[in-house]
C-alpha cells in the first residue's frame, strides 16, 4: 500500500510540477533590432532550399565593444557593427558545392541543428585573438574534411589537420568538429590567422548534434576554471531508438554522445593541474570526474542527456557561491527541462524523462520503488548503482506547454532592473515565455524528483500591441519577408502547426535579446512589466 500511495503522489507531482501561474500579468517589451542577411529561401524546403536566415548564436567580446559576432546554421559567421547595423561576414563555413565557403562536408540538413552550430569567444580573445566553433558534417559528402581557403586567403591553412574521430557505438551518420580560430588581429572585419582542430565525434544520426559551448563567465586569471571549455553534445538520437546497441548511449560513459564535456582547449593552460588528450590536442582537467574510472571518456563532466543544446552560467555576483551552469534539454514526447548541472552526475536519460521512468516504448510512467540506474561504461551496466538527478524545471507537451525548450538567461543586466534574479527562457516551436525566480531553481535542486521552481507565463508586447507568444510575431515578419504558408511552416503535430524557433541571447552587458529562424529577425528586450 506505501509503494501505490508513493508512486500515485510521484505521478501527480510530475504533472503538476510544470503548470504555469496566471497571477499578475508579466510582460516584456520588445523592439526589432536586426534582420538578417537571407541564406536560403523563404518557402525552402529539404537541405538546398533552407529557410530564411537560420541565426543560432549571439556574442559579444568583452571590454566595451560594439561588435556582435552572429553565427547563421546555413554557413555564415557574421559581425555586426551595434552602431551602423552593418552585416560583415567574418567566415563562411559552407564549402558544399556551388557555395564558398571553408568546409567541403559541412551538412546543413534542416530542422535538425546541423551547420554551424556552435560558436563563442575565448574569454580572452580581445588579447589573443581565439575563438571556438563547432560544425556537422557528413562524412559521405565529396570532397576533403580539410578546409578549403580559396576564398578566404587570409585563413592560414598550412599545417592544418584533421583528428580522428572519437568513435561512437553503432550506426553512423555525422560527426561534430570543434575548432580552435586564432585570429592575428582581434579588430578585424574578416578573419585572418589560423584554425586547429581540437575534437572530432562520429554521431548516430542527424538529430540532436554536439553544438554549444560555453566558458565559465565568472572565472578569472589564476582560477581552476579560467578558460576551461564546457560544450554539449546531443545524443544522436540514440536513446529513443529501438536499435539496442545504440539506445543506452547516453548512460555509456565509454561514448560522448548524450554528456556535457570540459576540456582546456590551450595546450598552455593549467599545464600542471590536467593532463594531454589522446589526440595531444587538448588538455582534460585532473578534476574531470571520470579521469580515473577505466574506460570512461575523461571529457565527461555530466551524463544521461537527450538534447542539452543550450548551456549558460547563472552568475549571483553578490553570492558566487550559488553560481551554477544550467542546461536545456529538449525532451522526447512528454518533458522539456532545465537541469542544474553538477560534476559527476547522472541525469538519467534514456532511462528516465524529466522526472518519471522513461519505458522501452517510449511513453513514461511513475518511477519506480528503488530510484536507482546502474552506472554503464561499455555495453554491460555494472552493479554500481546510482540516483539519478532530476530537473529543477519542466513543462509538458499539450496546449498549454510546449514542443521544444529554447534557451533562458538569469538576468543580470542593468537596463531592466526588475528582471534581476529571475530566469528567462522560451519554447521554440510556440514562442511562448515563461520566467522562474533563480531562489526557487536553487531550491528545487535538492534531490527530490518531486520538486521543481514554479514557472510564471510572460507575453510580449511589440509595436504598441500584445501578444500571449512570439509565435504571431514571428508569423507576422514571416510573411512580411514574403512568406506563402498561411501558417509558420512546420510539422503538423506541433501544438501550432509551425515552428517560430525563438531563443533568448544576451550581450556583454548581460542584457537580453530574441532571435527567431522563423523569420530571420533579431529583437531586443526594452522593458518588463508586471515582474
Amino acid at each position: 500500500m506505501r509503494t501505490r500511495i508513493r508512486i500515485t503522489l510521484l505521478a501527480l507531482a510530475a504533472c503538476a510540477a510544470w503548470v504555469p501561474t496566471a497571477g499578475a500579468q508579466s510582460t516584456l517589451e520588445l523592439e526589432d533590432y536586426v534582420v538578417m542577411p537571407m541564406t536560403g529561401l523563404v518557402d525552402g524546403k529539404g537541405s538546398n532550399e533552407l529557410l530564411l536566415a537560420r541565426v543560432n548564436t549571439l556574442r559579444e567580446e568583452a571590454g566595451g565593444a560594439k561588435r556582435l559576432f552572429i553565427s547563421d546554421l546555413n554557413g555564415p559567421l557574421y559581425i555586426l557593427d551595434k552602431d551602423t547595423k552593418k552585416f560583415t561576414v567574418y567566415l563562411d563555413f559552407n564549402g558544399n558545392a556551388g557555395k564558398k565557403g571553408i568546409f567541403r562536408r559541412l551538412t546543413i540538413q534542416q530542422g535538425y541543428g546541423n551547420g554551424l552550430n556552435g560558436f563563442y569567444l575565448d574569454p580572452d580573445y580581445t588579447r589573443n585573438g581565439k575563438f571556438y566553433t563547432v560544425h556537422i558534417e557528413d562524412p559521405a559528402l565529396a570532397g576533403s574534411n580539410l578546409p578549403d581557403n580559396t576564398n578566404f586567403p587570409a585563413l592560414n591553412v598550412t599545417g592544418y589537420t584533421t583528428t580522428t574521430a572519437i568513435k561512437t557505438p553503432g550506426p553512423l551518420q555525422n560527426e561534430g568538429v570543434l575548432v580552435e580560430w586564432t585570429d592575428s588581429n582581434p579588430s578585424n572585419s574578416t578573419f585572418e590567422g589560423t584554425a586547429r582542430e581540437l575534437l572530432r565525434v562520429q554521431l548516430n544520426t542527424r538529430s540532436h548534434p554536439m553544438g554549444d559551448l560555453i566558458f565559465n563567465p565568472a572565472a578569472r586569471p589564476g582560477d581552476p576554471d579560467w578558460r576551461v571549455l564546457y560544450m554539449e553534445c546531443g545524443d544522436g538520437a540514440s536513446g529513443e531508438s529501438t536499435i539496442k546497441e545504440i539506445r543506452s548511449n547516453p548512460q555509456r560513459l565509454d561514448t560522448l554522445e548524450g554528456k556535457i564535456l570540459r576540456i582546456i582547449p590551450d595546450l598552455n593552460e593549467h599545464v600542471a593541474t590536467s593532463t594531454v588528450s589522446e589526440n595531444g590536442r587538448y588538455r582534460i582537467p585532473n578534476d574531470n570526474p571520470f579521469l580515473s574510472t577505466p574506460g570512461a571518456r575523461k571529457e565527461i563532466w555530466a551524463y544521461g542527456f537527450r538534447n542539452p543544446h543550450r548551456l549558460n552560467w547563472a552568475v549571483d555576483p553578490s553570492n558566487p557561491a550559488s553560481n551554477r551552469l544550467i542546461a536545456n534539454s529538449v525532451g522526447l514526447h512528454t518533458w522539456e527541462t532545465v537541469y542544474l548541472v553538477h560534476k559527476g552526475t547522472n541525469y538519467g536519460y534514456a532511462q528516465r524523462e524529466g522526472n518519471e521512468l522513461l519505458k522501452p516504448d517510449n511513453t513514461t510512467a511513475p518511477l519506480p520503488p528503488v530510484d536507482k540506474i546502474p552506472m554503464q561504461v561499455g555495453e554491460q551496466p555494472t552493479e554500481n548503482m546510482l540516483v539519478p538527478t532530476y530537473p529543477v524545471i519542466q513543462y509538458g507537451h499539450d496546449a498549454s506547454g510546449g514542443d521544444s525548450i529554447g534557451s533562458g538567461f538569469v538576468y543580470n543586466g542593468k537596463a531592466i532592473p526588475a528582471l534581476r534574479g529571475k530566469y528567462v527562457f522560451t519554447d521554440l516551436t510556440t514562442g511562448r515565455i515563461w520566467y522562474a525566480e533563480y531562489k526557487d531553481m536553487l531550491a528545487a535542486d535538492d534531490g527530490k524528483p518531486g520538486t521543481m521552481a514554479r514557472i510564471h507565463e510572460v507575453k510580449v508586447r511589440w509595436k504598441g500591441k500584445a501578444y500571449d507568444s512570439m509565435f504571431p510575431i514571428v508569423e507576422s515578419a514571416y510573411h512580411e519577408r514574403g512568406g506563402k504558408s498561411p501558417r509558420l511552416p512546420g510539422r503538423s503535430d506541433l501544438i501550432f502547426g509551425g515552428r517560430a524557433d525563438v531563443r533568448f541571447s544576451i550581450d556583454a552587458a548581460g542584457e537580453l535579446y530574441l532571435y527567431s529562424k522563423g523569420d530571420g529577425m533579431i529583437r531586443k528586450v526594452v522593458g518588463a512589466m508586471g515582474f
